[in-house]
């Protein structure tokens, strides 16, 4: 390159060595044709602000520009970034890949080329190279610097004292301000400093690597991360600004987000001289119009603006380059315009593969050397329990990053209308559609009822997505979450963390994985299977006996296998507490490995299907029973450690930040489908369930019946133990439910104290000078907590304020304030005005605040200042807005990881909060009660087929799976707000043991395998959809010890 040759270049001061460029070409896959020619320098500026000169030849297209960039900087993932300069009309245009470069960029020597991020993934995790998230972290500095990242003073400064971070290093108060003083990152940054230097003061010891990471975390959560915005105006005239993301295409006004169009809701994108359309796919929910149409200041405005959309929705959605439509022959029709290059998808395979040779780079304003990539990337963190998200896939969602990274989705046809008679462009359906995030898939409504043949396309493998993101979603929350725990949406699929119902995910009960063809039962296979087996309730009985034990050993592999093997590799865990849990759990493991194996043995004689030359009386259980109940006696020293390890695991995390960072992380695995703390209750509940299924059989059976005795004996048995433990768990059950809810608050340290006993949560309205809004309310014995959800990535509640409940009075004020079931709490400081969904909900909440004033009446007194960061009693009646305290949350108090971390999305705090529903204690302990497990055929929307899952119910939510040996779920369904019934005649379900499933507009049809557990489902289902009032549920649980 003549005279660059002999000056540094970027690749040399990044430590590249020379013409070891990595091509973003597939293997096999060969360059453009470059014809011979005449050579032309371009000018191309780089992230760092350095220029650099590419001689290339005249008609090269711009791939081969883009990839001189990359090889250059010896840059793997180049296929994030692009290339943007000034047109002859001054406008700002990507250069396309496919073009000559010289029919794009008239005159060279007059233009510098920008080379910039192009494609802003949803989680940076995706990110695996750390020179990769360099350059995104420049980018973000880029974009403050001019304007374009906005976000308030508080976000600004952590953002700067990241950059801070990794140019200097450790804070020193002297440095700081030189450095300052010489490098402006915003405009009038002086009166920022201090807040810099604050922030700066708590990232000792954090390296380069580090501080990128940690500031994509914090840039991703904002609305503008990424966003380009183009003017417009919408049919009425208004003047508003499109952009177009990894998730679909945004609305806003100024730069606020008002609108969000999914691209799974987007049927078609086209452009008609100035105006832009937006074809949307039926939606009986939604008020949108079936196509939209936006006026953009010209033709080249429009046109460049839907190139962009049609590039964004092929780089996140499609799994490989879309293939170019063959010429016409008389006349072409529309544009010819498509994506060049890898998908995103093909990105991160290439990268997992490791095709490339790790180099050291250095950074242009750092003081530190870095190696390429992050020896302990998030993202590759025990790797042996695949990553999953932290959150609900709900409804409608306009903005479920954590599930729109990588995805298939459907290809979009470019083409353009320059005529009215002209087809617009349209998204036309993959073969390869459905998509998979974090072990669970997703797939669109078309899909299905597609033949079995298409769907065997469909169910391809595909590569696992890293994601700590959070599935964000819509009030209807109808749809399944993608594995529950985790996730950041997880998550997952997880899970950005706004929330808008713009935009519908479709269930992932129709996914191509949970529709493999080999499922799907015929009529003939039923009937025949049904001849083979015993029809006999008691079989039945026995059978569930069997299929919740099956889940129960899965739960205690969760503790024994899981979680014991990621804390061997880490050494994050005291030995004395290591010992605790192990030494405790592992015999229970056993035991209960050899009693499923005999229940097992004993259902496959009473089937006949082994051993039948034995003879002798096996159809009964009630033998196999006692005598395990009575080995189990053995185990109860074990069982009465259970609350000791829970309030020592808490001490713990609580004490030492690896430990807490370990779990957190643990809890964000596929396998840890709930809460951790809840495995570790799992052997005290399972004795619960061991004493109703012998009731049971105590009930079904005549006392004549030659099983009676031994199951009466066996009852009785049971029961000694269950009094023995009752305390425990009943003392236990709440301290778990008190740390649970501690990680979905932010703005309270100390929720956890002795004495406090959770009693109620849910969704109310709070009325304030800006109207009815929504918050979250926490009743506990002594205190009631209000708060909002949080636009951050942590899916966290903020306080917004809390009522101490002594000396409180409650009323009933319809009439007063003309809001339907509208309640006034009169605190001795403060009153609020509140109003439920529902006049049921209104009773319940009613209810259960007048029973904690009573508790608290009997009380010593008032209780004690309990909030340590949460804001004054007094608050303006017109308080913040929701959506202006998202940023506000990445300054709150950081005593605690989970303030700044991903965080589950798809808890139940989050389901109440979408489904405007809440949950007492006693709903809690009554789906203790309610768990069941066992194989359920669901009906496929428009057909005939019938589909096996394995299914388990527990904690309000329905989790599915393949079959019952997968370690993990593949979506799960919380059922907070669904109304369960039996189909009615003009439903033509003709089949027996069918139940309904429906919320709004969506409907699952499931069907039982005879009478006895349909009638269980139903029993448990219903424990989960209509929440009993606080007499009834007391008088269900007064026969039971627990």
């Amino acid at each position: 390159m003549g005279e660059t040759e002999q000056r540094p270049t970027a690749g040399s001061r990044l430590g590249a060595q020379e013409n070891t460029g990595i091509s973003t070409l597939e293997h096999g896959q060969k360059p453009p044709m470059t014809p011979p020619g005449k050579l032309v320098s371009i000018k191309i500026q780089m992230l760092d602000d350095t220029q650099e000169t590419f001689d290339v030849l005249q008609r090269a297209p711009g791939k081969v520009l883009h990839d001189a960039v990359c090889n250059h900087l010896n840059l793997v993932e180049g296929d994030y970034f692009g290339l943007e300069f000034p047109d002859h009309k001054k406008m700002m245009v990507w250069l396309d890949l496919l073009k000559p470069v010289m029919k794009q960029i008239r005159r060279p020597k007059h233009v510098v080329v920008k080379f910039v991020v192009k494609f802003f993934p949803p989680d940076h995790a995706q990110l695996q190279e750390e020179l990769t998230r360099y350059l995104f972290a420049l980018q973000v500095k880029q974009d403050l610097a001019q304007g374009r990242l906005t976000c308030n003073d508080t976000s600004t400064a952590l953002l700067i004292s990241h950059i801070v971070q990794s140019e200097i290093g450790d804070f020193d108060e002297t440095i700081d301000r030189e450095h300052l003083a010489k490098n402006k990152y915003i405009p009038q940054q002086e009166a920022l400093e201090d807040k810099i230097m604050e922030f700066h003061r708590n990232h000792m010891g954090q390296t380069p690597a580090e501080s990128d990471f940690q500031l994509l975390e914090i840039a991703r959560r904002l609305e503008m991360y990424g966003i380009r915005l183009h003017p417009a105006k919408d049919r009425e005239g208004t003047k508003i600004n499109l952009a177009v993301a990894n998730t679909g295409i945004l609305v806003f006004q100024g730069h606020t987000k008002i609108n969000a169009f999914n691209w799974a809701k987007v049927r078609k994108l086209s452009f008609k001289r100035k105006r832009f359309l937006i074809k949307l796919r039926p939606d009986v929910n939604s008020s949108f119009q079936d196509t939209l149409e936006f006026l953009m200041a010209s033709r080249d405005f429009c046109k460049s603006f839907w190139k962009i959309c049609v590039e964004h929705h092929a780089f996140f959605r499609l799994f490989e380059e879309p293939k170019p439509k063959p010429k016409p022959v008389i006349f072409s029709r529309g544009s010819s315009f498509r994506f060049s290059g890898r998908t995103q998808k093909q990105v991160l395979d290439y990268v997992k593969e490791g095709g490339h040779k790790k180099v050291q780079f250095e950074r242009k304003h750092s003081k530190i050397h870095s190696i390429r990539s992050l020896t302990a990337q998030p993202a590759e963190q025990h790797s042996e329990v695949p990553k999953q998200s932290s959150s609900f896939a709900f409804g409608d969602d306009s903005d479920a990053t954590a599930v729109q990274s990588c995805q298939q989705g459907k290809e979009l046809k470019a083409s353009t209308e320059d005529t009215g008679q002209r087809r617009s462009p349209s998204l036309k359906k993959s073969p390869k559609e459905g998509r998979k995030v974090d072990g669970a898939v997703v797939s669109t409504v078309e899909e299905e009822e597609e033949p079995a043949k298409d769907r065997m396309q469909q169910n391809r493998p595909q590569s696992q997505q890293p994601s700590t993101g959070s599935l964000t979603g819509s009030p209807h929350l109808s749809e399944l979450s993608i594995n529950s725990q985790g996730g950041p949406s997880v998550a997952n699929m997880s899970l950005s963390p706004n929330l808008s119902p713009d935009a519908k995910q479709s269930s992932p009960l129709i996914s191509p994985l949970l529709n493999d063809p080999s499922c799907i039962r015929t009529d003939d296979e039923e009937e025949v299977k049904r001849k083979r087996f015993p029809t006999e309730k008691a079989y039945f009985v026995a059978k569930e006996v069997a299929t919740t034990e099956r889940t129960y050993l899965k739960d205690l592999e969760v503790i024994t296998l899981w979680f014991q093997s990621a804390v061997s590799k880490e050494d994050c865990m005291p030995e004395t507490l290591k010992n605790l849990i192990f030494s405790n759990f592992e015999p229970l493991h056993k035991f209960h490995t050899g009693f499923l194996k005999e229940i097992e043995q004993r259902l496959a004689l009473w089937e006949g299907r082994s051993n039948a030359h034995i003879k002798g009386d096996y159809q009964r259980i009630g033998d196999v029973m006692l005598k395990n109940i009575r080995s189990m006696k053995q185990l109860t020293v074990h069982l009465r450690k259970h609350d000791e390890i829970l309030v020592e695991l808490e001490n713990g995390i609580k004490n030492l930040r690896k430990l807490e960072t370990f779990c957190r992380d643990f809890e964000l695995q596929k396998v840890c489908y709930l809460p951790l703390n809840t495995f570790l209750l799992r052997p005290l509940h399972r004795l619960m369930h061991y004493k109703q299924i012998m009731e049971r059989f105590c009930k079904h059976y005549p006392p004549n019946h030659v099983d009676f005795r031994d199951s009466r004996a066996a009852l009785a048995e049971i029961s000694e133990m269950v009094a023995q433990l009752h305390g425990n768990m009943i003392k236990m059950e709440n301290f778990q439910k008190l740390h649970e809810l501690k990680k979905d608050l932010i703005g309270i340290d100390n929720l956890v104290i002795p004495g406090r006993e959770f009693i109620r949560l849910g969704s109310l309205s709070k009325l304030s000078g800006k109207g009815l809004q929504q918050r979250m309310f926490f009743l506990f014995n002594d205190i009631l907590l209000y708060t909002s959800r949080g636009l951050t990535a942590s899916n966290q509640f903020k306080v917004h304020g809390h009522l101490p409940l002594y000396g409180m009075t409650i009323e009933e004020s319809e009439e007063e304030w003309g809001v339907p079931h509208c309640l006034t709490l009169r605190g001795q400081h403060q009153s609020i005005i509140v109003a439920a969904s529902t006049h049921a909900e209104m009773d319940k909440w009613t209810e259960d605040i007048q029973m904690a004033i009573d508790l608290a009446e009997k009380s010593s007194g008032p209780a004690p200042e309990l909030l340590a960061s949460s804001p004054p009693d007094n608050k303006s009646p017109d308080e913040t807005p929701v959506d202006q305290e998202s940023e506000d949350d990445l300054s709150a108090s950081r005593t605690s990881l989970e303030r700044q971390s991903p965080h589950r999305g798809n808890t139940t705090v989050h389901v109440c909060w979408h489904r405007n529903t809440s949950v007492s204690m006693i709903d809690f302990s009554i789906a203790v009660e309610n768990q069941l497990s066992g194989n359920l055929l669901r009906k496929f929307k428009n057909s005939n087929g019938w589909q096996k899952l394995w299914v388990v119910f527990t904690n309000f939510c329905m989790f599915f799976y393949k079959s019952h040996q997968d370690n993990h779920p593949l979506a799960s369904l919380p059922l907070l707000g669904y109304s369960l019934t039996i189909p009615s005649e003009s439903e033509n379900i003709h089949k027996d043991y069918v139940f309904k499933l429906h919320f709004k507009s969506h409907v699952y049809y499931f069907r039982a395998e005879s009478e006895y557990t349909f009638e269980r489902w139903m029993e448990v289902i219903r424990s989960a959809t209509s929440s009993a009032s606080r007499t009834r549920a007391l008088s269900h649980k007064e026969p039971h010890a627990y």
